[in-house]
C-alpha cells in the first residue's frame, strides 16, 4: 500500500516548564525537545516510521530547519520527491511551553505567509491520500486525480478551502473545535443529545463520507450501522499532547492501509494518540507499530466482546460512561457511504496563491474546473 500525504511541514521547539509563565518575568528553562512537527508531517512521519510507503508533498525554507526537516522523514523512509524547498520564505517555527503538572501545551506558531507547492502533478499511484487541508491546489488536483482511491482529510481548522476539500473525501476525521464550529453546537459531555446532535448535524453535511470526531481525552464519536458510538480514550497521565491528533489521522490512514473495518481503524488510532501523550514532542512520542499492536491484543483479544458505549437521546444529567449499553440511535439521512464524487474534469494547474484565498476564489476554482 502506497500513501501520499499532502500538507504542512514545521518544526517544533519543546520546553517543559513548571507552571506556566507570568507575564515579564524571566525563566531559565534546563531542557528543551526539538523535532519536525505539522499535522500533515507527523502524520506522514509515523507512516513511514511504522514502514507503509509514504510520499510527502509540503514545503519547507532553505534553512537548518529545513533541512532537518527532510533528513528526518528519509531517516525512516519517507518519500520526499514531493517535498519542495522555498529559497523566500524560512521553514514554520513552532514554540511550545509544555505544563509539567498537567501535560497542557501552549503553542506559538512562527510562520507568516505560508508558500504553496508549485509542482503537484504527483506521478506514482498511492492507495490512500492523507490531506490537511493547508496544500489547497494541490490537494483538490490530487482528490480529483485519485477520485477511486481511499482519501481521508484532518480537519482541524475552519477555512473555506478545507470545508470545500471536506466535499470530497471518503473520510473526514475532524477536531472536536471544527465539529462544533461547523455545526454551532456545544458539545457536552453530561448531554448525549448533543453528541448526537453534533455528528447528525455532521452526516447531513457530508452524507457521503464516513465521518469521526476526536474529543480528546474523552476519545472518538463515529458511527457504525447508523449506531452513533463514542470510542473512550486510554487512560493514561499526560506529559505533553502535542501532536496527539496529527498522530490520530496517521494511525487511523495506517489502519486503514491495513484493510481494518472502521471501529478497529478508530480504536488504534485512540490508542496511538493515547500513548504518544505519555511523552513529550510530536514525533519524538510516537510509539512503534509493535508497542500499539501489543496494546490492542492485550486490550482487545480474540473474541473478547464490543465494550464502546453508544450515544443514546436521554436526560442530561446522566452522563455518558464507559460501561453504558444504550439502544441504538437511527441518524437522520445517514445513508450508507458511496464513494466520493468529485469534479470530472480534469484540475487545471492553478496559480499558487500567496495566503488563505476567499471563499469566492475557492468556488470559483471549482466552478472552472468542473467547466
Amino acid at each position: 500500500m502506497k500513501v501520499l500525504v499532502i500538507g504542512h511541514s514545521s518544526y517544533d521547539i519543546s520546553c517543559p516548564v513548571d507552571e506556566y509563565p507570568v507575564e515579564n518575568t524571566k525563566y531559565r528553562l534546563s531542557e528543551s525537545y526539538t523535532c519536525g512537527g505539522g499535522p500533515a508531517g507527523n502524520a506522514a512521519y509515523l507512516l513511514g516510521k511504522w514502514g507503509v510507503e509514504t510520499y510527502y508533498a509540503g514545503v519547507v525554507g532553505s534553512d537548518d530547519f529545513g533541512s532537518k526537516i527532510k533528513k528526518e522523514f528519509e531517516s525512516i523512509g519517507v518519500n520526499t520527491e514531493y517535498l519542495e524547498t522555498n529559497y523566500e520564505k524560512p521553514t514554520s517555527v513552532s514554540f511550545i511551553m509544555i505544563n509539567k503538572k498537567n501535560g497542557s501545551r501552549t503553542l506559538f506558531n512562527i510562520s507568516g505567509e505560508r508558500p504553496g507547492l508549485k509542482r503537484y502533478e504527483f506521478t506514482m499511484d498511492p492507495d490512500i491520500v492523507l490531506i490537511d487541508g493547508h496544500e489547497y491546489n494541490a490537494s483538490l488536483y490530487a482528490l480529483n486525480k485519485y477520485r477511486d482511491k481511499i482519501s481521508v482529510i484532518d480537519a482541524g481548522r475552519i477555512t473555506p478551502e478545507l470545508l470545500e476539500l471536506c466535499k470530497y473525501c471518503k473520510y473526514i476525521v475532524s477536531s472536536k473545535g471544527f465539529a462544533e464550529t461547523v455545526t454551532k453546537t456545544k458539545i457536552d459531555y453530561a448531554n448525549p443529545n448533543s453528541l448526537v446532535q453534533v455528528y447528525t448535524q455532521l452526516k447531513n453535511k457530508y452524507p457521503k463520507s464516513e465521518i469521526v470526531v476526536t474529543l480528546e481525552d474523552k476519545g472518538a464519536l463515529y458511527a457504525v450501522n447508523n449506531e452513533i458510538k463514542i470510542m473512550p480514550g486510554i487512560k493514561i497521565t499526560p506529559v505533553d499532547t502535542t501532536g496527539c491528533g496529527d498522530i490520530f489521522h496517521g494511525a487511523f490512514t495506517f489502519a486503514l492501509s491495513k484493510g481494518f473495518d472502521l471501529e478497529k481503524c478508530v480504536r488504534y488510532a485512540n490508542i496511538t494518540a493515547g500513548l504518544s501523550a505519555t511523552k513529550i514532542g510530536a514525533r519524538l512520542s510516537i510509539p512503534s507499530y509493535t508497542e500499539v499492536s501489543n496494546y490492542y491484543n492485550e486490550k482487545f483479544p480474540v473474541g473478547a466482546s464490543n465494550t464502546n458505549q453508544t450515544a443514546q437521546q436521554q436526560p442530561a444529567q446522566q452522563p455518558v460512561n464507559q460501561t453504558q449499553q444504550a439502544a441504538p440511535v437511527q441518524m437522520q439521512q445517514a445513508a450508507p457511504v458511496q464513494n466520493q464524487q468529485v469534479p470530472q474534469t480534469p484540475v487545471q494547474q492553478q496559480p499558487v496563491q500567496q495566503g488563505p484565498m476567499s471563499y469566492e476564489q475557492a468556488m470559483q476554482n471549482i466552478n472552472n474546473n468542473q467547466g
